[in-house]
């Protein structure tokens, strides 16, 4: 979907003031309400906002432990390792992946040894082969998207 500048100006807003009424973000950029809510309906519809709720911190939450963890599955059950992985609570993210591995988890933990368990219980799911889990220390680069929101924009003003 194309990204022009409006849209880039939006995208913006929202990450920038999520709060903000739609009202409010129309006046900042000038354009009329409906011009504003149609944009967001077109953004919506086509995938490029895909949800409006909270960002949670799983460590505020008592999990402060953050481990990827890559799966390997036996070929031929990777949907079935997929649906199983939605029933463990802990696993954040999970990806089907390639090189090294299946499927790669993004899980938190409580502690190394809540970890552990989470871990010993992917290792039982029918169809799992092995896993191999690497810890992270530090975030180093918050989860974010204006960069490429922008990127796109700069893009899309090019002739």
């Amino acid at each position: 979907m194309a990204v022009d500048e409006l849209d880039t100006r939006i995208l913006r807003l929202l990450i920038e003031q999520p709060r903000t009424s739609a009202r409010e973000y129309a006046r900042l950029l000038g354009v009329a309400r409906g011009t504003l809510q149609a944009r967001l309906d077109r953004l919506e519809r086509t995938g490029v906002i895909t949800g409006a709720g909270p960002v949670l911190s799983p460590a505020a939450l008592g999990h402060p432990v953050l481990a990827f963890v890559h799966i390997e599955v036996t070929q031929g059950h990777l949907d079935e390792v997929g649906e199983a992985l939605s029933s463990v609570p802990e696993i954040i993210e999970a990806f089907s992946i390639t090189g090294g591995g299946d499927l790669l988890t993004r899980v938190a933990a409580r502690d190394n040894t809540h970890l552990e368990d989470v871990i010993q219980q992917l290792i039982q799911l029918p169809g799992v082969v092995r896993t191999r889990t690497e810890v992270a220390l530090r975030e180093r680069v918050h989860h974010r998207l204006l960069p490429l929101v922008e990127a796109v924009g700069r893009r899309a003003r090019r002739p």
